[in-house]
């Protein structure tokens, strides 16, 4: 019997929506990496994009455990001699939603050509509005990226 190869004209890509509100970072980040990624279809292959779409709306409304809005840090350098920009996680998050979100998932996908081209494939939103009406996302339900109380 032969291995199946799936090729690029066979992939069939769906719309996924997620509600970020009160969902955990990480634990919501690796769920879309992996349908980004395709790793949740049968016909997946690491070498082709054969992921899905995936639309997070409420990204200011996302969570941390413990006191990670406070100690975690975020590190960036503009090229220059004393040019390394710090600030916490809670105040990158307060300012760029949108980005600490792509940030934390793009960290999760592979880091060539093929990585950029499925990083295209998510859409976040600060709000609980989208423009994807028309594509008629599903909604992904991640019980289990709830914070805990």
């Amino acid at each position: 019997m032969r291995t199946y190869a799936p090729k690029a004209s066979e992939i069939e890509r769906q719309w996924f929506i997620v509600d970020a509100e009160n969902l955990v970072l990480g634990r919501m980040s690796t769920e879309i990496a992996r349908i980004l990624r395709g790793k949740h279809k049968p016909t997946f292959a690491p070498y082709i994009d054969g992921g899905d779409h995936v639309i997070v709306i409420n990204a200011s409304k996302v969570v941390l455990t413990s006191n990670k809005m406070q100690t975690k840090l975020i590190h960036r350098h503009s090229g220059y001699v004393g040019g390394l920009k710090t600030q916490t996680y809670g105040e990158f998050l307060k300012k760029k939603p949108k980005d600490a979100i792509r940030r934390t998932i793009k960290g999760m996908l592979p880091r060539n050509r093929l990585g950029a081209q499925m990083i295209t494939k998510l859409k976040v939103y600060a709000g609980s509005d989208h423009p994807h009406a028309a594509q008629n996302p599903t909604v992904l339900v991640l019980d289990h990226a709830k914070k805990a109380s």
